[in-house]
């Protein structure tokens, strides 16, 4: 297959897309860094912490709802929504004044952004060419790495402000004044606009389809994959806090220096997946992360702490490109956001809101560590039956990825 050239468009489109999920890993960063305040402040042990966050990661489940109307309203309408939606609640977080409101806009704030990751994923998928997908995806997950590194730098910055952990979140207006300035530039997909017309999808037309089959499995690997890897970077700083001493400054420091040497990794992760293929890159990539994130929560050495760190973050990021291919791939133009929906945010978020109450409440019986080390049973399941069922889709056209007959 002879390599093809990004066009001007498809430049512009890579550093909107990459803007846009920078703030996925800022966000995601953010709670992190700012869960020992809040349990100080709002007076939560750790298990009621965990299921707070259990509540929050709802919204990721939510987003289902917006993620599937990509295929009627337009992959470009949902996106320029979603953003605005994600700006103006996760400033209404910052303005929140007891555990409950900081909860819900935080739920509706998740909503908001994982949808607009999902949709950014589905027009990285399907404006690019098909050498380049993995490369592309994993440049804009990447650069939701590249968001966590800032957070980590600025947050103890931040915190150390009179507003404390509130001004952490009024960073997060940022995206208004982006989309404001740049969704005029931005075009539908070829693909969405090119159909003879949206076809209308019953919220149930998936799972009795024939690509059902395809659904329940994506939605079955993402959520083994969020039981483990989810937690890691969410809990890394409180276990980092009270069961190896480190001050806010030093965590800081930790997640930055670690987010830093990682994302090279995390953007090389998908040029793996188009020169090695999915299964292969999908195997090495979640080795890393497994063995990393396991190191990271059981390690006493400082030193060793801080270099596991370095592959858990590359396995927390990394998983997601991998995840993010395959189910843009295995479905049609008509469906792609409907499927991407079901497999990642209603079925796979299962995993993702129950990740947190299952490591708070484990943690009480086998401490924070050892809760998290166990919970990497679920990614190694997930890659077992990635190996074992899934086509390599590496190098083809989406029309061909997606046909039933492999």
């Amino acid at each position: 297959m002879s390599k093809t050239r990004l066009d001007g468009y498809q430049w512009r489109l890579l550093a909107f897309l990459s803007v846009a999920t920078f703030f996925e890993g800022f966000d995601f960063m953010a709670l992190s860094q700012i869960l020992p305040e809040i349990r100080q402040e709002m007076g939560l042990s750790l298990n009621e912490a965990g299921l707070m966050i259990s509540v929050i990661n709802i919204g990721t489940v939510f987003a289902f709802l917006l993620i599937r109307k990509a295929d009627a309203w337009g992959r470009r309408r949902v996106l320029t929504i979603t953003i605005a939606g994600y700006t103006i609640f996760t400033g209404l977080t910052a303005l929140s004044q007891s555990i409950w409101d900081f909860t819900l806009f935080q739920m509706i704030a998740r909503m908001f952004l994982i949808a607009e990751w999902a949709t950014a994923m589905v027009f990285a998928a399907e404006e690019f060419p098909a050498d380049k997908r993995g490369l592309v995806i994993g440049l804009t997950q990447g650069f939701a790495s590249l968001g966590s590194i800032v957070c980590a730098g600025v947050a103890p910055l931040l915190l150390s402000t009179d507003l404390g952990w509130r001004m952490v979140y009024l960073v997060g207006i940022v995206p208004l004044l982006l989309v404001a300035f740049a969704r005029r530039g931005l075009q539908e997909t070829k693909r969405f606009k090119h159909q003879t017309a949206p076809r209308k999808v019953g919220l149930m037309d998936l799972l009795s389809g024939p690509y059902r089959d395809r659904v329940l499995l994506m939605g079955l690997l993402w959520a083994l994959t969020y039981l483990g890897m989810s937690n890691a970077v969410t809990f890394w700083k409180d276990f980092a806090v009270t069961q190896r001493g480190y001050t806010d400054g030093e965590v800081g420091m930790a997640l930055t220096i670690a987010a830093v040497i990682s994302m090279p990794m995390v953007f090389a992760s998908g040029k793996l997946l188009d020169v090695v293929g999915r299964r292969a890159g999908a195997a090495v990539i979640y080795i890393g992360g497994m063995i990393g994130v396991a190191a990271a929560f059981t390690l006493t050495d400082a030193t060793h702490l801080n270099v596991a760190l370095i592959f858990a973050i590359f396995g927390v990021s990394g998983v997601l490109p991998v995840l993010n291919a395959y189910s843009t791939e295995l479905f049609p133009t008509d469906v792609r956001g409907d499927a991407f929906g079901w497999a990642n945010n209603l079925l796979g978020r299962i995993g993702y809101v129950l990740a947190p109450a299952l490591v708070g409440f484990s943690s009480l019986w086998i401490g924070l560590g050892n809760a998290m080390a166990v919970s990497m049973i679920f990614p190694l399941i997930a890659l077992v039956i990635l190996l074992m069922t899934l086509p390599e889709t590496s190098g083809r056209e989406l029309e061909d990825t997606s046909s039933l007959a492999r």
